[in-house]
């Protein structure tokens, strides 16, 4: 078994299966072994975890992550990766489990009672970009008990993840992660540390789970469906936005009058509103 994380053993055991890359799967292996190191000291991995991993890949942090945690729990869409992994290069390992699943339709509660009692796991992942954002809301919305998510994405996906109100950045993704976590951007990966070289740069970043979300809301999705409607066209007001929204079903009136109790100007935009606004106003509506 080949320790991965350098080209030299990723092409050996590529060669070796005669893998093909899957575009559709937006593949691409870590190929430098100091930010997979640097990629466990920042999710906090120790010998007590239970890990969630989302696309291994050929196992490059699979194997990393064996190493320090307790026991990991690996999902993989693509089946001819599973051969690779439960034959070569994870086949050393007796502490992890192999899902050729869709993490998207996984039930990660099930994952959570089973290999960890119910208790918070940490979920460490290098994602896909063309669907970081539907995994990481899918985590979240599921109410899964979460220590925390340190996931490679995108520089500029990490970027909005952290967000300030009021900035060209900020958005519902802003919003969403900061109503569950506390964003920490860890460190920025280089596209010559992958194989294929994507076309931009990612980041690492940590999204430490709270207890209980930051704000309070009687109705979370009804908050969620007002703050989409403030950013659906940036360009105009919260007002416009909501009041055009179709399924929100609000008069003009009403968010007027709900601006008006909350001391904000009629022609406030959504990017101006902080998370706990958005709440207020949400009650207020």
């Amino acid at each position: 078994m080949a320790t991965l994380g350098n080209p030299t053993n990723t092409i050996a055991v590529l060669q070796k299966y005669q893998f093909q890359f899957q575009k559709k799967y937006g593949q691409n292996f870590l190929i430098d072994a100091n930010i997979l190191e640097k990629i466990i000291d920042a999710a906090g991995v120790c010998s007590e975890d239970c890990i969630l991993e989302i696309g291994p890949g050929i196992g490059t942090m699979t194997q990393y992550l064996c190493e320090r945690a307790r026991e990991v729990v690996t999902v993989e869409i693509d089946s001819k990766l599973i051969p690779i992994l439960k034959q070569d290069t994870l086949v050393a390992y007796d502490n992890v489990t192999i899902l050729n699943e869709d993490i998207l339709k996984v039930n990660i509660n099930t994952i959570v009672q089973e290999r960890n009692n119910g208790r918070p796991i940490k979920v460490v992942a290098n994602l896909p970009y063309y669907i970081t954002t539907p995994i990481i809301m899918g985590l979240f919305e599921s109410h899964v008990p979460l220590d925390s998510i340190t996931i490679m994405v995108q520089k500029e996906v990490a970027q909005r993840m952290q967000a300030e109100p009021s900035t060209k950045d900020y958005g519902a993704l802003s919003l969403a992660v900061n109503y569950y976590a506390k964003p920490q951007v860890m460190m920025t990966v280089p596209a010559s540390c992958f194989m294929p070289r994507p076309n931009v740069d990612s980041a690492v970043i940590k999204l430490t789970c709270y207890d209980k979300p930051r704000t309070i809301v009687s109705d979370e999705k009804r908050m969620f469906d007002i703050i989409h409607a403030s950013f659906n066209q940036r360009r105009k007001t919260l007002v416009n936005g909501l009041v055009n929204a179709a399924g929100l079903n609000i008069t003009k009136e009403r968010v007027l009058t709900a601006l008006e109790k909350m001391n904000l100007p009629a022609t406030i935009r959504g990017e101006a509103l902080t998370l706990t606004q958005f709440a207020a106003l949400t009650e207020l509506l």
